[in-house]
């Protein structure tokens, strides 16, 4: 185990400080990029901090078998290409929504319609 503070918290620490202490004071150009580094670290904290990729291979074994997170969403697509499986196959629409509100709550956390829906 390593020491603290553990790598998320790095990020998110140089995120804040950009955020709070740089980017007030930087406008035009260098205020955008600022801008898109300070998101583009944000987005690294919450991958860091996700734990839905367990959950989507867990779903996949249940509808596939064994196999790694890569090598089931292969499997998956193949078979949805193939017609083998569809959203009429039990587990697979509640599966495909699933791992979409999770790859939303790590890529666009303030999305309308996802915050509509977590809100339900």
């Amino acid at each position: 185990m390593q020491d603290e503070p553990r790598p998320d918290e790095l990020v998110k620490a140089v995120a804040d400080f950009l955020r709070n202490d740089i980017a007030p004071d930087i406008s035009g150009h260098a205020g955008f990029k600022l801008r898109v580094a300070i998101n583009a670290l944000d987005l690294v904290t919450r991958q860091l901090t996700d734990a839905s990729e367990g959950e989507e291979l867990e779903r996949l074994k249940a509808l596939l078998g064994d196999g790694s997170l890569k090598e089931l969403n292969q499997l998956l697509a193949d078979r949805i290409r193939t017609g083998e499986i569809d959203l009429a196959t039990p587990g697979v629409q509640e599966h495909l929504w699933q791992t979409t509100l999770a790859k939303l709550k790590v890529d666009q956390p303030n999305y309308a319609a996802y915050r509509r829906e977590t809100e339900k």
